[in-house]
């Protein structure tokens, strides 16, 4: 039956998940670093399947928002389902609908998977937290359109 059959390329995805963890797991480490301490100070986890991270939410410093370190999501706020202006947006550059956080931080990520401990170098040469950096406009397109994670992909 059809239903039985296990989904074509189900081993290749997971095979592709664990090596982009165990690649990205320098940027996890320091992420639960910070998670561990912001839980000393009232944050809260939980494992979120759907973003494909270990969230703690209610983490007590920044400006607001939420930064992703490797798996690892600190979101200052209660839940990512929170609804956010993409960087164009906000700069001015256009007009886009709200977008889910969580979607966000999802594509980051991904870029994480992909890059590992390069990650944070090439993130801040390609200009850190603002709108001039491809892998921000990237994670807004993939919050808008549910593709185009990666920098550079339609």
């Amino acid at each position: 039956m059809a239903a039985d059959r296990p989904r074509q390329g189900t081993a290749p995805r997971r095979l592709a998940w664990l090596l982009g963890a165990l690649w990205t797991l320098p940027n996890t480490v320091i992420g639960l670093a910070a998670g561990l301490a912001g839980l000393l100070a009232g944050a809260r986890a939980h494992c979120s399947r759907r973003d494909h991270a270990l969230v703690f939410q209610h983490w007590p410093w920044g400006p607001g928002g939420a930064i992703t370190l490797g798996m690892v999501i600190l979101h200052t706020g209660p839940t990512l389902d929170t609804a956010c202006d993409t960087y164009e947006h906000r700069a001015g550059r256009c007009r886009h609908p709200r977008i889910r956080l969580g979607d966000h931080e999802r594509a980051h990520v991904f870029q994480y998977m992909v890059l590992g401990p390069l990650f944070l170098p090439v993130y801040l040469l390609c200009g850190g937290v603002s709108v001039r950096n491809p892998f921000e406009r990237a994670a807004d397109r993939y919050a808008l359109q549910g593709r185009g994670w990666w920098p550079g992909r339609p």
